[in-house]
């Protein structure tokens, strides 16, 4: 049984919560959202690690996978609610955290009901403890700000090389799932929301990753379907990352047929069903015998 967490995961855990405090300043009205990401994860490749996905900078009623593609011209709003979510890895240990930041100061309650869902929550996560009694903990703090937690996106556990390796930390009360156990780590994501409570895709996708199935292509889209799989596994990946030396190949065209064909897949940008505002606060924890070790707590 392991007992303490890996020293690759508390390194990628330092350099998570280094580069969102540090990009979370660069977050003000005009600000490309292009400029946040790219240099979201630049920092992370200088300070040792890789991202483990892109970086996620969703606007107000935008609340997850969403991340600037190529030639994005969209910018920082005057006002409203910005998350900026952050992956990093290092020797495949991964860890996940985010903030919401509050442009004009007129949201503040939905950060403090997320961040406070957090706290608690991560105090909750000993072994024994059922994922189910921590989702209803969190709904509960939510509701108490009178807003509403976002029933269908959770928060996860994190095997190496696996950004969600199959258990789910609800934002409700769920009965029946399994149990907190020592030696796992687990990223949870409060999102709390003045909507519905719940997210719907977009027609938007800028995020793919691969599907890992035994498919044989051919030409150009062999290689590149080869070369996704070499270069990021499971790992998620954005379209503004891939290119080409090559004139005549068309990236878009590329991605869109190996959709088709089932290699990869596509995270389409998720939005708040009555388009109201979202707010998002994560951090990556281990479980130890004591209880939960914070990997990405910031300074």
């Amino acid at each position: 049984m392991v007992t303490s967490p890996n020293p690759s995961a508390v390194r990628s855990g330092e350099i998570a919560a280094r580069v969102l405090k540090e990009i979370s300043e660069m977050i003000e009205p005009k600000v490309k959202i292009i400029k946040i990401c790219t240099a979201a994860e630049k920092k992370i490749r200088d300070y040792g690690g890789i991202p483990a996905f892109p970086c996620n900078v969703s606007v107000n009623h935008i609340a997850a996978h969403s991340t600037s593609p190529k030639g994005d011209r969209s910018e920082i709003p005057e006002f409203g609610l910005v998350k900026l979510d952050i992956g990093v890895h290092v020797d495949g240990y991964i860890t996940d955290t985010a903030l919401t930041v509050d442009i004009d100061g007129t949201l503040e309650g939905f950060i403090a009901a997320t961040e406070d869902a957090l706290e608690e929550s991560i105090a909750m996560m000993h072994p024994t403890v059922s994922l189910g009694d921590i989702g209803a903990n969190i709904e509960h703090v939510i509701k108490e700000y009178g807003l509403r937690p976002i029933s269908n996106l959770t928060g996860h556990d994190i095997k190496r090389y696996q950004l969600h390796a199959g258990k789910q930390v609800p934002n409700t009360k769920i009965r029946g799932l399994p149990m907190v156990e020592v030696g796992e780590y687990y990223a949870v994501e409060p999102f709390a929301t003045s909507g519905t409570g719940t997210v719907v895709d977009s027609d938007y996708v800028y995020i793919f990753a691969n599907t890992g199935l035994d498919i044989q292509l051919t030409g150009t889209t062999e290689t590149l379907r080869t070369y996704l799989l070499e270069k990021y596994r499971s790992l998620p990946f954005a379209s503004r990352w891939i290119g080409s030396s090559k004139k005549d190949v068309d990236i878009v065209d590329e991605i869109r047929t190996l959709v088709r064909a089932k290699a990869i897949r596509g995270f389409p940008l998720q939005m708040e069903k009555k388009g109201r505002p979202v707010s998002q606060a994560e951090h990556t924890i281990f479980v130890s015998e004591e209880g939960p070790v914070v990997l990405t707590k910031r300074a």
